[in-house]
């Protein structure tokens, strides 16, 4: 009896200690001191954007708009190696000794329908050096492909099957996509047919030199868009597309110790696309546009040596003479801080803004001088020859001949190779003077022992040979050799 009454005083007391402890730190209990001054913390609203459940994208609809838009694109590259025979060169004249190997291996990538009737924008390094291309749908139907153009300053390039009532995709506005918003790699990774990844855009106007660093390029135009959007070999060419399922990149490269995802991919911004699309489909080749200036990144050590205002802007290191910038009375040590009405805040995103254009056109600079002075300039952008016109379909094809785009020597030129004829090669596509190892620059002085005058003469001549061609090549650096093959 008396351990129960002490068990029952023990529960009491061990029921009363966590009930004293609440009343005495309740304001409204009797034991509390009213006369203890008490302390108010302040209360502080934070404005949190609303909670949306729909915020966690369901990428469903997006992936069935651009599915059946991206396509599979395989390649059969041939590459040539000469071998040269001097013994029987000695006895047959220059360039009868050479014997040509070839060599086969296999690409692949992905390509975007943009329109009905079979056009397809891809990489220009997917196809580059490519003898067959091969394009594959989403539904399994199969086509053979030509080369329509490229471009390697963005990597870009277009090609062709004979096809009707295909699905195109749609064009995004690259300019309006945001950092943090998603997207999805729409292509076809290790073989991997009709494959779709999702990530979020984690940088706009990047810059990583890989163009520059492949030298296929005199001015390479790199703003990609950044995403971590898991893209692998075979995605190059694909779409990167937005939530809506409209085109916002062509995906191109990855930066990767390994060559596979790491986590970092980039792709050309749509609109920079469209303009190069555009450009080789109406023209044959891209409408270049140059302003005529060195540019150069701000960086704190540039802003304190040049005394600048701030970082923002791009700033001129250089003027070329008689160029847009030169007329426009543009000046070294002029910052650029608008394109239009859009800031530009590095070399990159400059470069875009004006590869979105074509020479002939005017463009609004807002330029901060070494005065510190703001004012608005308008520049007439000029192609790489400092002229303003188009170049036509017609005059391309003129021009063109074996995968490779023909140009005239100026009278200086021939006086410092000590010529007197000739015509230079000014760009390299795929083709048989690719496969045979001749580059841009090269200057072609005979063919067939028949001397080379203009640039008309030449392809008229490449166009009509048939069995064995003999060209006669200067270098740039002034040295002469032979080159044989056959068609």
């Amino acid at each position: 009896m008396n351990k129960a009454i002490k068990n029952l005083g023990i529960g009491v007391i061990g029921g009363m200690l966590p009930l004293g402890a609440f009343l005495l730190m309740n304001d409204n209990s009797p034991f509390t001191n009213k006369s203890q001054p008490t302390t108010t913390l302040p209360v502080h609203t934070v404005n949190l954007p609303e909670f949306n459940p729909g915020i966690t994208e369901n990428f469903t609809a997006a992936s069935d708009r651009s599915l059946h838009s991206v396509v599979h694109v395989k390649t059969i590259v041939t590459k040539t190696t000469v071998v040269r025979d001097p013994f029987y060169e000695f006895f047959n004249g220059p360039g009868t000794g050479q014997r040509e190997y070839e060599q086969r291996g296999q690409g692949s990538g992905s390509g975007v329908i943009m329109s009905e009737d079979g056009y397809i924008i891809t990489n220009n390094h997917v196809i580059d050096d490519a003898t067959e291309i091969e394009v594959t749908l989403n539904d399994d139907r199969t086509y053979k492909a030509t080369i329509v153009g490229t471009d390697p300053s963005t990597d870009l390039a277009v090609i062709k099957i004979d096809a009707e009532n295909l699905q195109p995709m749609t064009f995004g506005n690259s300019d309006e996509v945001r950092v943090g918003e998603w997207v999805l790699a729409v292509g076809n990774p290790f073989n991997l047919t009709s494959t779709v990844t999702a990530g979020i855009v984690s940088a706009k106007g990047r810059n990583i030199n890989i163009i520059a660093r492949e030298g296929k390029s005199k001015a390479p135009i790199e703003s990609f868009i950044q995403t971590d959007a898991a893209v692998n070999p075979g995605n190059s060419g694909g779409a990167l597309v937005n939530t809506q399922g409209e085109l916002v990149g062509i995906n191109t490269a990855i930066a990767s110790q390994t060559g596979s995802y790491a986590g970092y991919a980039f792709a050309v911004p749509a609109n920079l696309v469209k303009k190069v699309m555009k450009d080789i489909i109406d023209y044959g080749i891209v409408q270049r546009a140059y302003l005529g200036v060195q540019i150069a990144d701000i960086t704190q050590e540039l802003k304190d040596e040049k005394s600048l205002a701030s970082l923002n802007g791009v700033y001129i290191a250089g003027v070329v003479e008689k160029s847009g910038a030169d007329k426009a009375k543009l000046k070294e040590g002029d910052v650029i801080i608008k394109v239009g009405s859009k800031a530009v805040n590095s070399p990159s995103e400059l470069q875009e803004e004006i590869g979105k254009r074509r020479p002939g056109d005017k463009v609004s600079l807002t330029i901060i001088d070494t005065d510190g002075n703001e004012s608005i300039k308008e520049v007439l952008l000029r192609n790489d020859a400092g002229e303003t016109k188009l170049i036509s379909k017609s005059e391309v094809e003129r021009n063109t001949a074996l995968g490779a785009q023909f140009g005239e020597l100026s009278s200086k030129e021939m006086k410092e190779l000590n010529i007197e004829n000739g015509v230079k090669i000014n760009s390299l596509g795929a083709g048989k003077l690719k496969a045979l190892g001749l580059t841009e620059g090269m200057v072609i002085t005979k063919i067939n022992n028949q001397v080379v005058t203009d640039t008309e003469m030449l392809t008229e001549a490449l166009r009509n040979a048939k069995g064995g061609v003999l060209l006669e090549v200067v270098s740039p650096s002034g040295k002469k050799d032979y080159v044989g093959f056959g068609l």
